[in-house]
């Protein structure tokens, strides 16, 4: 009789050595108790980021800068100002805005540092089922 733990051995050692994949864009917001700056985001921006396209493809994350830093946040350089979002993907920086300008200034800020990120490549050509060779 085989063992039942080796096909489970065998499975949790393929998870392990295959590589990870890289983490998806996010927007990092460093912020802080008491910051007015963050509560004038929190009543303009926070409550309708989540539901823009924007907000979708980069999901908000906040970070209290008065807190240890999250080990994979760790290649960031953190400031002292409050708010500093930082939009990030695949383990990289992509840009940041330090300080909060107001909504309307906010988005084309954003919309600048989305648009450094990486575009997906074009979909494969498929070949048309109508068209037949020979």
């Amino acid at each position: 009789m085989r063992p039942l733990f080796a096909p489970l051995l065998c499975a949790a050692a393929l998870c392990l050595a295959a590589p990870a994949a890289a983490p998806a864009a996010e927007l990092v917001m460093f912020e802080r108790a008491g910051c007015p700056w963050c509560e004038a985001f929190d009543r303009e921006v926070a409550p309708i980021y989540p539901k823009t396209a924007a907000g979708k493809l980069a999901p908000l994350r906040r970070v209290d800068i008065q807190r240890p830093i999250p080990p994979d946040l760790a290649f960031l350089d953190v400031e002292r100002i409050t708010p500093v979002f930082v939009l990030i993907d695949g383990g990289r920086e992509i840009g940041r805005i330090r300080g909060y300008p107001g909504e309307a200034h906010f988005w084309g800020l954003f919309e600048s540092l989305v648009d450094g990120l990486p575009r997906p490549p074009p979909p494969a050509a498929t070949e048309n089922p109508l068209r037949r060779n020979g």
